[in-house]
């Protein structure tokens, strides 16, 4: 019976007998010692989370963690990965200083109204919340929602209509409270 998901002292024992291992798998792929024992630790975590799937006929515990090994050090290259393209994409960029970060929480703030709309309008069929948004939300003209949606103005026109026609009561009072 395989039950370190649920058993602490057969984990204990299981974490004593595999830790050098996947300790030194990592350490042999990771070269920052704290990233090496956050890796570690998700290894183990992932084993207690899909204990009850071990099947010993399939291999080894020592080969099942391996795999488990693969797929965290795969998943933290992933990872690794965003983040050097995030870090590429915003360089350049400088940081936000608090004087921006209180003006963008005021922004945030300000845009509650909208959100609470955003949130009553997401059910409707895609073209309907798309005029409804451009119009009611972003403050544009039919004409210019028809624009950038590539529809006649007259299409946005009756959308606008049907999307107005189809919220709820209080989405509407809303939409009356925002004009």
């Amino acid at each position: 019976m395989f039950d370190i998901g649920t058993d602490p002292e057969a984990f204990d024992a299981f974490y004593r007998r595999h830790v050098r291992m996947v300790t030194g798998f990592v350490a042999r792929r990771v070269l920052d010692p704290h990233l090496v024992d956050d890796l570690t630790t998700e290894v183990f975590l992932a084993a207690i989370e899909t204990a009850d799937r071990y099947q010993a006929k399939l291999g080894s515990e020592t080969a099942w963690l391996v795999g488990i090994a693969r797929n965290v050090l795969a998943a933290e290259r992933r990872r690794g990965a965003r983040q050097l393209d995030k870090d590429r994409r915003a360089g350049g960029r400088r940081p936000l200083g608090l004087d921006d970060i209180e003006r963008l929480e005021e922004r945030i703030d300000a845009e509650r109204a909208a959100r609470h709309l955003m949130a009553a309008i997401a059910d409707l069929p895609d073209g309907l919340r798309a005029v409804l948004e451009l119009v009611d939300v972003d403050g544009l003209s039919a004409p210019e929602a028809a624009a950038i949606l590539k529809i006649r103005p007259g299409t946005a026109r009756v959308r606008l209509h049907r999307a107005r026609r189809l919220l709820n009561p209080a989405a509407v009072a809303t939409l009356e409270g925002a004009s």
